[in-house]
């Protein structure tokens, strides 16, 4: 599967947010004229501009969605699934599918960072999960058992598992998932969209190599965060 098919669509704004952004860009604009209107001093228009014009900004540059394709053969590597910064590399047990020790790498995403997610690996959606939870603070180490969160198990074409989990922080409050069951999948595609501060967990099978180190950033897509042990 070297060479994958290249199905992402060529967005600048995350499907996600167009809505919001063009319902929220209409109330701006609505408001502001009946501010610059209804006044006599143009300080009532001024101040909302700032505001609400920043804050639009701030939810444009979070829906952004760059057109990214990964260079290189992709057989046995591990892509970062979102932008963000390492905060865990380890091994640990994984008992809701495994019932052994896994390579756990994960990834938390400010809410500054793009909120896309991509397929770490080529191979095929073996099922998707999504559980209800709370919402710890994502780079909690309970998060990812506690927090609401979606389990996507991947295998890839040598037979290896990947469990890949998006989680949901303290502020984000909804999960999307493109994933379905049994759909062939590739580097380069989206796996989903977090909205607001979140996490995404890669679980990997003992013996895998990190190719990353704790509170590196990562570049969803882009940066190779392992490699997987030739089976």
């Amino acid at each position: 599967m070297g060479n994958r098919i290249r199905k992402l669509r060529k967005i600048r704004i995350h499907r996600e947010g167009t809505n919001e952004l063009l319902y929220s860009l209409i109330a701006i604009v609505a408001i502001g004229t009946a501010l610059w209107r209804f006044f006599d001093t143009p300080i009532p228009f001024i101040l909302f501009i700032l505001v609400f014009g920043v804050v639009w900004l701030l939810a444009l540059n979070f829906y952004r969605c760059p057109i990214r394709y990964f260079n290189g053969d992709t057989e046995g590597v591990v892509v970062a699934p979102a932008d963000g910064k390492v905060v865990v590399i380890e091994e640990t047990q994984e008992d809701d599918y495994f019932h052994d020790q896994r390579l756990m790498i994960s990834i938390f995403m400010s809410p500054l960072n793009v909120h896309a997610n991509w397929f770490p690996v080529d191979g095929k959606v073996k099922f998707v999960k999504h559980f209800d939870g709370n919402f710890h603070k994502a780079w909690l180490p309970k998060a990812s058992e506690e927090n609401e969160h979606a389990d996507i198990m991947i295998e890839t074409p040598d037979g290896q598992e990947v469990l890949v989990r998006q989680i949901a922080g303290a502020m984000a409050r909804r999960i999307v998932t493109y994933a379905k069951d049994q759909e062939d999948c590739y580097i380069d595609e989206h796996l989903g969209f977090i909205k607001l501060g979140s996490r995404v967990d890669v679980y990997l099978p003992l013996g895998s190599k990190p190719a990353v180190r704790m509170g590196q950033p990562t570049t969803g897509d882009q940066t190779v965060i392992a490699r997987l042990l030739a089976p």
